[in-house]
């Protein structure tokens, strides 16, 4: 067995089985799962009595959503489980490999996986720009197909857990920890209002936000027009057919600036489930931009969207919503 870089939270080996198996083994160091909710607490009263953190920034909101992720994290039992769950998800879907999961050599803190071969996303940065626009659109596709089709997400979107099989031109998918399922109805809400957005629709960014929670509708005009505008950049890569060129977009200073101004004028803390999801966004447009990415965003999204079976309650919004 030879021990590689340390995870977040265990040490990780390389190792053979009696079969002859190449396996990557993650061991959790002792204590860490019992810590969680201790360690979180000190570091609330840290942030809360240095006043570093903003008010608008609702840290006790935050705080619960990183206690139950993490305890979700320190269960390789369930990672197993979420790992073999997206392994049949994408079964069928060309560019991507879910290693598989050795059961007899895992438990709740050990997991036991075949060895995949790749590398990250930041050095495939260094490959040939068809090359790089393939693994742009394939992080995209895969980031709406997790959300609009499964309902079903890994929320990290670090770069080591998306590697690049040049070979088989292929991503292989590790460290399935911070994988959660989404509701239904907000995903019904939030592919509305990502084409409100895509659209430049500002009436329905605001009946969307509302409907989803990320607005009162007593918010000051200074904050509706921060978050409509943070909407439409955001929305930017699906406003047009034909690819959109990530080496020379600005998405994320515009938004650091947008949301500098939300935070001093928001009345209400986002959505449980956009604080995970919106992590994993986030990622998947800086991994484009690290690539310098091509990517036929408009493309795939319109693809979910023509595809995508709404709830009942959808009929007076889709009437006055298109997308193309």
């Amino acid at each position: 067995m030879n021990q590689w870089p340390a995870a977040s939270i265990g040490q990780v080996h390389r190792a053979v089985t009696k079969d002859g198996l190449e396996v990557v083994m993650k061991i959790q160091y002792p204590g860490v799962a019992d810590s969680i909710e201790s360690d979180i607490e000190n570091v609330k009263l840290l942030l809360t009595y240095t006043n570093l953190i903003p008010e608008k920034l609702y840290i006790d909101n935050a705080m619960k959503v990183a206690k139950e992720e993490l305890s979700r994290e320190c269960d390789y039992t369930l990672e197993a489980k979420n790992q073999k769950r997206f392994r049949s998800l994408l079964a069928n879907t060309k560019g991507f490999y879910i290693p598989i999961v050795v059961d007899d050599l895992s438990s709740r803190r050990v997991l036991t996986t075949e060895l995949v071969p790749g590398v990250p996303v930041d050095k495939v940065a260094l490959l040939d720009q068809a090359t790089r626009n393939y693994v742009g659109e394939k992080l995209l596709e895969l980031t709406l197909r997790e959300l609009f089709i499964f309902r079903f997400m890994q929320t990290d979107p670090n770069w080591s857990n998306f590697l690049y099989d040049d070979v088989v031109k292929s991503i292989n998918l590790i460290d399935f920890g911070a994988a959660r399922d989404f509701p239904k109805h907000f995903v019904d809400d939030y592919l509305r209002m990502v084409v409100a957005c895509a659209n430049g629709d500002r009436e329905a960014v605001i009946e969307m936000s509302r409907r989803l929670g990320f607005l009162t509708g007593m918010e000051s005009e200074v904050m509706l027009e921060a978050h409509v505008q943070a909407g439409f950049v955001v929305g930017l890569p699906f406003a047009k057919h034909g690819g959109y060129d990530f080496r020379s977009t600005n998405i994320t200073q515009s938004i650091s600036n947008l949301g500098a101004t939300m935070l001093r004028h928001r009345l209400t803390p986002p959505p449980e489930e956009v604080y995970s999801l919106h992590r994993k966004l986030s990622g998947s447009f800086l991994a484009c931009i690290k690539l310098g990415a091509v990517v036929p965003c408009r493309e795939l999204l319109l693809q979910v969207y023509e595809n995508h079976r709404f709830g009942e309650d959808s009929d007076e919004i889709l009437s006055r919503s298109s997308f193309s």
